[in-house]
């Protein structure tokens, strides 16, 4: 019995890794390179690569956190002063909408980070909405929303 039911659990594992790798295959151009930029802005936070994420970051964005929310400005002083420093994203899913110029990315992650000293790691879903301006997607709201779980 034990083996059959490991047997099972062994199948119901690779059938799911399969529909994943499936999803992602059916992404359409525009998604993928969605989830590219959203991917690099992560990697942008954490090695704290203020000149990229100041481009990346439109004019008027506004970043909302656990502990309040504020301008472009604020957020590239917080990440380069290292008051909030993003070592690592761990991305469990992403979903992209589009609605005219505007894509929103919704991300399930764990974020590890260092806040005030201590290193601390949240799960959170993401929002981020992007608006495409000359040609350029430029990310104007990055939202944290911490959720109840692991």
């Amino acid at each position: 019995m034990k083996a059959k039911l490991l047997s099972l659990l062994v199948v119901l594992i690779a059938a799911i890794n399969v529909m994943a790798q499936d999803h992602k295959e059916q992404l359409s151009p525009a998604e993928q390179e969605m989830i590219s930029l959203s991917n690099d802005k992560w990697q942008w936070m954490s090695d704290k690569n203020i000149e990229k994420l100041a481009d990346l970051f439109h004019d008027t964005s506004q970043f909302v956190h656990m502990g309040g929310y504020w301008g472009k400005e604020a957020e590239l002083n917080t990440i380069k002063d290292g008051h909030i420093w993003y070592k690592k994203a761990e991305i469990h899913s992403q979903e992209v909408k589009f609605t005219d110029h505007t894509a929103t990315v919704y991300s399930r992650i764990h974020l590890n980070s260092v806040v005030g000293g201590n290193e601390v790691r949240f799960p959170f879903i993401v929002t981020e909405v992007y608006v495409k301006e000359n040609g350029k997607w430029k990310l104007s709201s990055l939202v944290f929303t911490k959720t109840l779980g692991e």
